[in-house]
């Protein structure tokens, strides 16, 4: 169904990769410091319970969520979801596409903004609800603390700290406040990959899903379109990331209902936050999940099914 107002601008969507419901569209918008973000969604008339806005993590982009859309479109629920800056589609921070850089990890709100007043502009149905996953999660605990309109949240392997070697975080601390002012910033994370994760490692030994489908369904979305590529992290990033970490462990949980996923074979970010996080979120719920890692909407159908019912039922819950 298309609600689309005449004066939004229409942007690329590669429905043939993303493998979600039918009649999704993508729209480029402008956030208020000017920079062009992607922002797709999927509605269609059967999903009236909602709109969710879901937050993707660092080197992701619209197109993987498809199969997500599906999910919760299955469920009754529209979907939100966005190109951060400096990836996907969106403008990238730096000449080499391929470095993750962002100036201030708060800038990310602003895209939040634009994404809200697009979904604002297209009526989706309301009420909102969020999913926000890894790096999607730090910055929709953030947006929620600082009042986001949904009625009740939903995070996967959020990070709210950085899964980093002890010896290393010091470095990381201190790159993040010199390494701008030396002419580093903008310099690849050491131990880093300027090729994406996905097309960098195989199958085996991977730390984001045990389902082998998922991980070749990444692989041949980004070999089928280079251009949504991500690589590792610039130092600034990282500086930036602890630094916001570090603000938002110190603040009370926002009064929503919650439910975090966190795999028990995480790699990817820190568990002890995420552990501290939820004991003090008042009527909050964490779910550890055995054989799961990362990718907790992309792992087994089984785990996906039992996941998605979860979410969906918080959120109905709360309509």
């Amino acid at each position: 169904m298309d609600a689309r107002p005449n004066d939004l601008q229409a942007a690329p969507f590669f429905a043939e990769i993303a493998k979600g419901p039918e009649g999704a569209q993508a729209h480029w918008v402008k956030t208020n410091d000017g920079l062009r973000i992607r922002v797709g969604h999927w509605q269609s008339e059967a999903t009236t319970k909602g709109t969710v806005l879901l937050f993707p993590g660092r080197t992701e982009y619209i197109e993987k969520y498809g199969p997500a859309a599906g999910e919760l479109a299955n469920r009754g629920y529209a979907t939100v979801t966005i190109d951060w800056r400096g990836q996907g589609l969106a403008d990238r921070m730096l000449a080499d596409r391929r470095l993750g850089h962002v100036v201030d990890f708060q800038d990310f709100q602003k895209d939040v903004a634009a994404a809200l007043d697009l979904a604002d502009r297209l009526a989706l149905p309301k009420p909102y609800f969020l999913i926000g996953h890894s790096m999607g999660g730090a910055i929709g605990l953030r947006a929620a603390m600082e009042g986001l309109p949904v009625k009740a949240c939903v995070f996967t392997g959020p990070m709210w700290d950085i899964h980093i070697a002890p010896m290393m975080r010091p470095f990381g601390k201190l790159m993040g406040k010199i390494g701008p002012v030396i002419g580093l910033g903008g310099k690849l994370v050491p131990t880093t990959d300027l090729q994406t994760y996905v097309l960098a490692n195989p199958f085996e030994g991977n730390t984001l899903t045990n389902d082998r489908a998922c991980y070749q369904f990444m692989r041949d979305q980004l070999t089928a379109h280079p251009d949504l590529a991500l690589g590792g992290p610039t130092i600034n990033w990282l500086g930036q990331g602890l630094k916001d970490c570090a603000v938002l462990a110190a603040m009370a949980s926002p009064a929503l209902p919650c439910i975090t996923f966190l795999g028990k074979q995480e790699q990817i970010v820190d568990c002890p936050a995420i552990h501290d996080r939820m004991a003090r979120w008042p009527g909050g719920e964490l779910e550890l999940l055995d054989d799961v890692q990362h990718e907790v909407m992309m792992e087994a159908p089984a785990v996906r099914t039992q996941v998605f019912d979860r979410m969906c039922s918080l959120f109905d819950q709360h309509r």
